[in-house]
């Protein structure tokens, strides 16, 4: 059986480290694709085993249904990058990846990473979501007694990872 393709991408600026950080944390038997909007490609070439995409460069191999990608993460998903993929824009790789995710009827998850949400940004994600997209905002829960940061952060992406159908033990379930 071939392994599962995973697209990580990051949008925006604030809480990129979240992306950073579920790229790493996949398994190794996942076949793992990034997509990048920072200028970061080259110390992420030498630390981590993935293949990493321009997101100028739409007619990359995973801007293709035929690929065969089985799951997309947007994290964080920039206002602009959700916006664009709610109308349908695919000016870039990250928005052409969710777009192929989206008529594929493939697990597409977006992490929308600002606060408060304005009614845009609302009517955006409720129409997504309508379209089987899971709206995933990196969300503390307090149940599973995170006391740092780098806890707090592999909760959400423990969380991200349940929805991927990715076998975790980054955080404290429910009992």
């Amino acid at each position: 059986m071939n392994n599962r393709k995973i697209i990580i991408a990051v949008s925006g600026a604030s809480g990129v480290n979240l992306g950073l950080k579920a790229l790493k944390l996949l398994p190794s038997d996942i076949d793992k694709h990034f997509i990048n909007t920072q200028h970061s490609q080259i110390v992420l070439d030498k630390e981590m085993k993935s293949t990493f995409h321009n997101n100028d460069d739409i007619s990359a191999s995973i801007a293709s249904g035929s690929f065969g990608s089985d799951a997309m993460l947007i994290a964080p998903c920039s206002m602009n990058t959700l916006a664009k993929i709610a109308c349908g824009i695919s000016d870039n790789l990250i928005t052409r990846c969710a777009s192929v995710m989206i008529k594929e009827q493939k697990k597409l998850i977006l992490a929308p990473r600002e606060m408060p949400f304005s009614a845009i940004a609302l009517e955006n994600m409720q129409r997504l979501a309508t379209l089987g997209v899971i709206i995933a905002p990196p969300v503390m829960a307090y149940y599973s007694e995170q006391q740092t940061l780098e806890e707090m952060e592999d909760f959400i992406i423990g969380k991200w990872f349940d929805l991927l159908g990715i076998e975790n033990n980054l955080y404290k379930r429910w009992e």
